[in-house]
């Protein structure tokens, strides 16, 4: 498929203005008689007819990526459906003046989660279908003008099988015989139009005079019903906040939240369609930070209603400006209109060093990029990272503590309304910030959003003659506004600690540093105390001393957040010894009462320090020491006093669990003892890891899926078969990854999820070779989603040597391959050069 370059689509804009679509896609077609409705079928039918303006005469295309092309007719005329080059449909001889163009064809479904995505749930049977048409997917629903720039108002409608609904960007109307047509919407760009079809489970209500939905497969009915009042009243809360800051109203004409099947982000902006992964609809216990976390995505994908929807980028190169906005509001609204107080907490542990991590590989971009680096639409489904999201948002959140949070807002509501219904570029937004504040925003711009890398900043606290004072050293080049705090230990209690002062800085520039202070240097220093700004933080020897000691004991968990995130980030870079880390864990984290901070220790502790950062040899003492940590959250919370947290530390013993006998009893006896109760997320986390340490078999894995035939028991019985440490579990779980097509994007995930274990080294050992050969044809075979899904699910992280190192390097050299896949790769060596350095530095003689 050809991608779009940025000049191709500036030539197109310049020759076309579109003016409205009218879509009617047919999802009966192919019905076969005595199947249920909507199974058995491959393709969809697609018919599109566009109405636009050509400025002047001229040569142009449009965009289509059938199964079949029946017919293409311009202003009555019928062309040679032969004429299809690729995806692109040429238009030759454009006159001057208005157009008619209709496109009918026969499109495919989906099983990877583009375009038109198709899922029948093995629960009941039944059939859903749900359009994902970001960043060029559309081609693969409906022919169209595919570009952010060339916004168009849409009527669809959507032929359906009996007992369906449908659901889309505006109001749907059933009109009989299956057809439904959804309001005519505003104009949108052609990546945020929306369709979800099939037997929906809905819950409705209503406020502000607009419709609010809510909607899931009807297996999940009772699990959406459970905390339909909690979403809600989360989406009540929300929309009221933003129109408390935004004096622009929201556009559309409903608002209906899908949670849709093997979804592949997290969830998707369609104006007045929002979908989110079903996961979301919680089937087993889950922690307050999990609920969190999801009311966090449901404010994310409201802010883009007014930030994406209503202005939309020009280009790809500033998509930040969707998503950056979204996720720093997302994480604000929240703590300001809901019980989610502490949103900031999980926004440092969970997000920021998915940021961090991006800004420090050879893949690194700046938050907002030179449109010359986006060249295309290729380059520009790169740039969807933690740079974009968690950079992007932390770098407003620094705007807004250097601007003021007045000005912001009002430099928003400028942007709006210069812009609404329309496209603006970074520029345009700067513009309108500029003209709400005396303060040079476009240095500022140039500074945060044009450069790449984090900053890091290194405390040196001084004491002389009764008093002490700080000196910041900064290694970087952005200006940064902080808190310091300076924290001593009670002396009559030792378990308390207390905040001695708190200082603004401004480094570099202005005072950088903390002018000498009377008394003794206090116990622990703190930079970016409050966590607004982003960059590495370092701590004194001292500060770090104390920390090991009493850091659960400092009151704010923002600042234990920001500490621990120090601990992480020192220990990536070869500061801090892998180990000193997990004894820091060891003594700190059974008295920890935040379960953001709780999960996040435990989840770097696992995943990258046990997993990778420690030599082989020591593995196993790391996962003793987790679940010693684990055991002291559990004895803490026998008596029922914090469930969360006690989830928590059941989930990362089982993770960590090297003898398989406690956790067999957990499953014989249907419980943890002294709680919880194994709910099925639970079993098969057990069922997994004894698939691992080789202590279960099919026998036992089939067993479990009968008790859970759903979606998620699907995937878990393909997560645990393929960690079966045999080789015909092996060789099964590589066949169906990369000889066969047929799996969709989730069950791949999973499969490829239990594939490579630490304790199979040898067994795995004879694919490492073929892994880079046979994911690139995949890649090539099935596109970027599931490219996605083979770099990082797939991606041999078991292996830490430098053979692994030279076979992957050998393939990013020698091998082509699509710019999804090669970014993904490059970035998992990376990675992988950082784990072999820190071994290095901190292996023993």
């Amino acid at each position: 498929m050809s991608v779009l370059t940025r000049d191709e689509a500036q030539t197109r804009a310049q020759l076309l203005d579109v003016h409205r679509y009218t879509v009617d896609l047919d999802l009966t077609a192919g019905v076969e008689a005595g199947v249920p409705p909507g199974t058995g079928e491959e393709t969809f039918g697609s018919t599109t007819v566009i109405h636009f303006t050509a400025r002047a005469a001229g040569d142009t295309f449009v965009e289509v990526k059938p199964a079949a092309l029946r017919s293409v007719t311009l202003d009555g005329h019928l062309l040679d459906p032969a004429a299809l080059d690729g995806n692109r449909f040429p238009l030759i001889g454009l006159a001057e003046g208005d157009h008619e163009l209709r496109v009918e064809a026969d499109m495919h479904y989906s099983r990877t989660g583009e375009g038109m995505h198709r899922f029948r749930d093995p629960s009941d049977g039944e059939t859903y279908v749900y359009t994902q048409l970001f960043l060029e997917d559309v081609q693969r629903v409906f022919s169209a003008f595919d570009q952010p720039d060339l916004k168009a108002v849409f009527d669809v409608s959507v032929t359906a099988p009996d007992g369906w609904s449908v659901l889309g960007n505006g109001v749907a109307t059933h009109q009989g015989d299956g057809k439904w047509t959804c309001a005519t919407t505003t104009p949108l760009s052609t990546y945020l139009v929306a369709v979800a079809a099939g037997p929906w489970h809905s819950v409705r209500t209503e406020h502000a005079g607009l419709p609010f939905g809510l909607h899931c497969r009807r297996s999940l009915a009772p699990y959406l019903d459970a905390d339909a009042d909690e979403l809600f009243e989360i989406t009540r809360q929300c929309y009221d906040r933003y129109h408390e800051k935004f004096e622009e109203p929201y556009p559309f004409d409903s608002y209906d939240q899908a949670f849709v099947p093997e979804f592949n982000a997290g969830a998707m902006e369609n104006p007045g369609l929002v979908t989110f992964r079903d996961e979301l609809v919680f089937r087993s216990a889950v922690t307050d930070t999990q609920r969190q976390t999801r009311a966090m995505v449901i404010a994310h994908e409201m802010a883009h209603m007014w930030f994406g929807d209503l202005v939309t980028m020009v280009w790809w190169d500033d998509l930040w400006l969707n998503e950056s906005f979204a996720e720093y509001m997302g994480f604000q609204i929240l703590t300001e209109a809901t019980r989610f107080t502490d949103t900031w907490v999980d926004f440092a542990v969970a997000r920021k060093g998915w940021g961090y991590d991006a800004d420090q590989r050879p893949s690194t971009h700046p938050v907002s990029p030179d449109p010359d680096a986006v060249p295309d639409t290729a380059s520009a489904l790169l740039n969807f990272d933690g740079i974009s999201y968690a950079k992007g948002a932390s770098a407003l959140r620094q705007l807004v503590t250097w601007m003021g949070e007045k000005d912001f807002l009002a430099g928003i509501n400028i942007h709006f309304a210069r812009h609404k219904f329309g496209n603006a570029t970074l520029a345009d937004f700067i513009d309108s910030l500029s003209g709400a504040t005396d303060r040079d925003v476009h240095a500022w711009a140039e500074a945060w959003l044009r450069t790449t890398g984090v900053d890091t900043l290194t405390p040196a606290v001084a004491e002389s003659n009764g008093t002490w004072s700080l000196a910041v050293a900064h290694q970087g080049t952005r200006p940064h506004r902080i808190a310091v705090g300076a924290y001593d230990i009670d002396p009559v209690d030792p378990t308390r600690v207390v905040l001695r002062g708190r200082w603004e800085l401004d480094v570099p520039g202005g005072a950088n540093a903390v002018e000498p202070q009377p008394g003794r240097r206090p116990a622990l220093v703190v930079l970016n105390d409050i966590d607004t700004t982003y960059a590495k933080i370092r701590l004194d020897p001292g500060s770090w001393e104390t920390a090991v000691r009493v850091l659960s004991y400092v009151p704010d968990a923002l600042t234990r957040a920001v500490i621990w995130n120090a601990a992480r980030d020192m220990v990536r870079d070869g500061e801090l010894a892998p180990l000193a880390y997990l004894e820091a864990a060891r003594i700190q984290l059974p008295r920890e009462t935040d379960l953001a901070i709780a999960q996040g220790v435990l989840a770097f502790a696992t995943t990258q320090v046990a997993a990778r950062y420690v030599p082989t040899a020591q593995r196993s003492a790391a996962l003793g020491v987790i679940r010693d940590i684990c055991r002291g959250l559990m004895r803490r919370t026998e008596d029922g006093s914090d469930p969360g947290l006690r989830l928590i530390a059941v989930r990362h013993f089982i993770d960590a669990s090297a003898q398989p006998e406690a956790i067999q009893e957990w499953l014989a006896e249907g419980s943890v003892i002294g709680g919880p109760e194994l709910d099925p997320e639970l079993r098969w986390r057990i069922q997994y890891r004894l698939a691992v340490l080789g202590e279960t078999d099919e026998a036992a894995i089939a067993a479990e899926l009968v008790q859970d035939p759903s979606a998620t028991g699907q995937e878990g019985a393909a997560r645990c078969r393929s960690a079966l440490p045999t080789e015909e579990a092996k060789a099964a779980a590589w066949a169906q990854m990369f000889a066969s097509d047929d799996l969709s994007n989730y069950v791949f995930r999973a499969t490829a999820q239990g594939f490579w274990q630490p304790e199979q080294a040898e067994l795995v050992a004879p694919y490492l070779a073929r892994y880079y050969p046979d994911t690139v044809a995949l890649a090539d075979r099935r596109g970027p989603a599931i490219a996605e899904a083979a770099g990082g699910y797939a991606f041999p992280l078991y292996a830490v040597d430098d053979e692994a190192l030279e076979v992957g390097e050998t393939a990013l050299r020698e091998t082509e391959m699509i710019p999804a896949m090669r970014r993904r790769l490059a970035d998992q060596l990376d990675d992988l050069r950082r784990a072999l350095s820190v071994r290095a530095t901190h292996s023993t003689p």
